[in-house]
């Protein structure tokens, strides 16, 4: 049976995003203390695309998996839910990127 609304669990919105920068999420300023304090907006960035790549291309080959008869429907449907919300998150990163520089790019100097 289907479970109820309230028995879904949701992922953060940049997935991969806590994995890159650990309590960022969180907090605001890194807990860990091993983490570096230098880490740039484009390690972030180039990490969660990574991390979006790889989720896409694990969905890909669940696919496959799943025409091979090798892999069970639920976790085909599972595989390809998650690249959906990974492609949709990176798109909307990369929509709110493109308005934030339109909208520097409109600035008087």
């Amino acid at each position: 049976m289907i479970g109820g609304i309230g028995a879904l669990q949701f992922k953060p919105a940049i997935d991969g995003a806590e994995a890159a920068s650990p309590g960022l999420l969180q907090g605001g300023v890194g807990t860990q203390p091993s983490e570096s304090v230098g880490s740039s907006f484009a390690e972030v960035l180039s990490q969660a695309a990574t991390k979006t790549v790889n989720t896409l291309q694990g969905a890909e080959q669940m696919s496959i998996q799943a025409l091979k008869g090798d892999a069970d429907t639920r976790q085909v449907v599972d595989a390809v839910l998650s690249a959906q919300q990974a492609l949709q998150t990176t798109i909307a990163v990369r929509d709110k990127v493109v308005s934030a520089y339109l909208e520097i790019s409109r600035m008087s100097i």
